[in-house]
Formats: C-alpha cells, sequence, structure tokens
C-alpha cells in the first residue's frame, strides 16, 4: 500500500494522536482529511499543513456527518487510508461508588458512542467507499484501516469501567471487521497505546507525569505522538498485516489503581 498520492482520512485529527497522524502522512504525500468535532481545530491543521489537507467538521459518530468526511475530496485521490483517533475519556467512576450509588447509564453510553461507536461507524462507511475501488495490486488490496483502543481495553483501571469496555470493543472487533472486510480487499488494524503525551494528560511536565513515566520498563517515558504516527503509518504500508492489535506502550501492564 503506497501512501504518496492516495487520500487518507484521520478522525480526532484537530489535535493529540490524530493531529501527528495527519501530519505524518501529510508528510509522505498523502492527501489528508483532517476529521474532529472542533471544526476550528480540524481547520487549524489543515491550514498548517497546507496544500493536500483538508478540514471537515463531524461528528465521527454520525452516519450524516461521516458519509460526508468520507466523500471529501473524492476528486483529488482515492481513499486509500484510514486512522480512527476519534474518542476521549470521562470522569473517574466505579461501577458502584463508595455510597453505594450506580455508575452513570448516560456517561457509560456517552463513553461508549465517543469511541467504539465512532469506531465502527468511521470503518464501515470507510469500507463501504474503498470497496468501489480497483485494487492496488495483484492481492486485490483496495484500502487500509486503523482503528485507536487504549491498554486500559485490556487492563482497566479502578474507575475506568466506560473507558476500558469502550475500547476493549474496539479491540475485540479488530479481527472481526478485518475478517468480514477481507471479501473485499480492506485490511483492519489497531493501535493501542499506553502512556503518549498528549494534551489530555495535562501539561508537559507535571509531577504526576514524571512519576507515572517512571512505571514504564523501557523506555521510561511518556511515549510521543509522531511515535504513534510512525505506527499507524507502518499498519497502512506493511501489506500482510491484518486484524492486528499493536500495544504502544513501552511494555507497562496497568495495575489495578
Amino acid at each position: 500500500m503506497q501512501i504518496d498520492g492516495v487520500r487518507v482520512l484521520v478522525t480526532g485529527g484537530g489535535s493529540g494522536l490524530g493531529e501527528a497522524a495527519a501530519r505524518g502522512f501529510h508528510a509522505a504525500g498523502a492527501t489528508v482529511v483532517v476529521v474532529d468535532r472542533d471544526g476550528d481545530a480540524a481547520d487549524r491543521v489543515a491550514k498548517d499543513l497546507g496544500v493536500r489537507a483538508l478540514a471537515v467538521a463531524a461528528d465521527a459518530a454520525s452516519e450524516e456527518d461521516m458519509t460526508a468526511a468520507v466523500a471529501t475530496g473524492r476528486d483529488r485521490a482515492p481513499l486509500r487510508a484510514v486512522v480512527a483517533c476519534a474518542g476521549g475519556g470521562s470522569a473517574p467512576a466505579r461501577t458502584l461508588d463508595r455510597a453505594g450509588a450506580p455508575h452513570s447509564l448516560d456517561v457509560f453510553e456517552r463513553t461508549v458512542r465517543n469511541n467504539l461507536v465512532t469506531a465502527f461507524n468511521t470503518v464501515r462507511l470507510a469500507a463501504a467507499e474503498m470497496a468501489t475501488l480497483d485494487p492496488v495490486d495483484d492481492d486485490g488490496q483496495r484500502g487500509a484501516i486503523v482503528v485507536t483502543a487504549s491498554i486500559a481495553g485490556y487492563e482497566g483501571q479502578i474507575g475506568q469501567v466506560a473507558y476500558g469496555s469502550a475500547k476493549a470493543g474496539i479491540i475485540g472487533m479488530t479481527l472481526i471487521t478485518a475478517r468480514d472486510l477481507a471479501a473485499v480487499g480492506v485490511r483492519v488494524n489497531c493501535i493501542a497505546p499506553g502512556l503518549l503525551n498528549t494534551p489530555a494528560w495535562g501539561p508537559a511536565e507535571s509531577d504526576f507525569k514524571t512519576a507515572f513515566a517512571k512505571t514504564v520498563p523501557f523506555p521510561k517515558r511518556f511515549g510521543a505522538p509522531p511515535e504513534f504516527a510512525a505506527a499507524a503509518r507502518h499498519l497502512v504500508e506493511n501489506d500482510y498485516v491484518n486484524g492486528h492489535v499493536l500495544r504502544l506502550d513501552g511494555a507497562i501492564r496497568f495495575g489495578p489503581r
């Protein structure tokens, strides 16, 4: 799968890991569609990238919004790759709090929608677009999709039931969608990050982050967003990687707290 000259759609592209992916694929020669619910953030990234970058304000969980996003730039280049980064966490909450009150169903549903539903909606609509394209090789490959989970989907900590469940769902759907989409030559892989230094973790330097970084076996630091972008690019370019979940975590395993 070649990146130069194709169209790559990135959800959550206005900040953090999505922005890093957008920048990485753009530097490799792709036309990048930067999709973000925050239209101003998407515009900022696209304008900074300049030529071959398009901004779309869209809710990745919306069929109407993502149908339009997938079609954006169709006249410029074929959609051959997608990196689905839209998502986010929620305030920590236990299944039952210390007073015995149950977890908010609204928060749980919203967290699943913001992460798992956005990923699935992106996969299904992008795959439908890719399926209409001519194959790029003798294997019949038409496209490659990368979804974003978290190691919380494996070792969710106390208070992460909503977020961990949503990310576990993304991990679980990776192999299934890869098998489903084999018939049309579309690969699906997943990155499950550990501690990656995005704005969600707060200021670049803090005592909390310094202490947390020391729990990573090696290297003892937070990962950098460009390292995520490099992993996403590899999963797109390596034609024999399919249905795989890549832990990008420095060998850390979360404890219960």
